[in-house]
């Protein structure tokens, strides 16, 4: 395990060896300050790091992770990172990425008690029942990549919904909120929603709105 720490502590070196050779300058204009144009909302996965597959630098992009990027009204961790996003750094895009293959969403999709993450998964388990009728025809793993794209469409309506965005959209229309899926399989993301930035295109994904009928 130390040597594991070790490889990790020479990477670092190398890293910044690496990048003083391309750009003396870069630590220093790096401490000066962050002004991200994104908010990433996205799943602690370890597979899906938000900079390596969208190709964003340090500095780019703030980020939020959790797992299955659940987007929860009472979750003063994950309100806080929204408020200083929007209202300190005024970002123009929050992204909510989930991603195939999460174990969160198997998890919740499940019948097994897992302690204490149980409580955090509820969420999901209302969002399988409410949408029973759309999963239940599905074979199981096209209901597990089903329930992650509505599990994202669903952390874009939570989001939408708090005050924070509320009242930043009242104020001048920012920030523009997108539900994202990421493939494991083949590296492309699957964008599940529009731009987001009025109550008007909530409609969009509000499930109230579209009639939709559960279980």
């Amino acid at each position: 395990m130390i040597a594991h720490i070790q490889h990790l502590l020479r990477n670092n070196a190398l890293f910044v060896e690496e990048q003083l050779r391309l750009d003396p300058g870069y630590f220093r204009n790096l401490s000066e300050g962050q002004h991200p144009a994104f908010l990433w909302i996205g799943c602690s996965d370890s597979r899906v790091p938000p900079d390596r597959i969208t190709g964003t630098q340090p500095g780019d992009m703030f980020v939020h992770r959790n797992i299955a990027n659940l987007v929860v009204q009472t979750d003063m961790n994950l309100l806080s990172v929204v408020q200083y996003a929007v209202e300190v750094l005024e970002v123009e895009h929050v992204i909510v990425c989930g991603h195939y293959g999460c174990g969160g969403v198997k998890a919740a999709m499940g019948d097994a008690h897992h302690g204490l993450i149980d409580n955090w998964l509820r969420t999901l388990k209302d969002t399988q029942q409410y949408y029973w009728k759309e999963l239940a025809p599905l074979d199981e793993q096209a209901r597990f990549d089903r329930m992650v794209e509505l599990n994202v469409i669903e952390q874009v309506y939570n989001l939408g919904k708090t005050n924070i965005v509320q009242g930043a959209w009242k104020r001048g229309g920012k920030p523009h909120i997108h539900g994202w899926v990421f493939d494991l399989n083949s590296g492309f993301i699957h964008p599940q929603t529009s731009m987001i930035n009025s109550d008007a295109a909530m409609q969009e994904v509000c499930k109230f709105h579209n009639g939709i009928v559960g279980a």
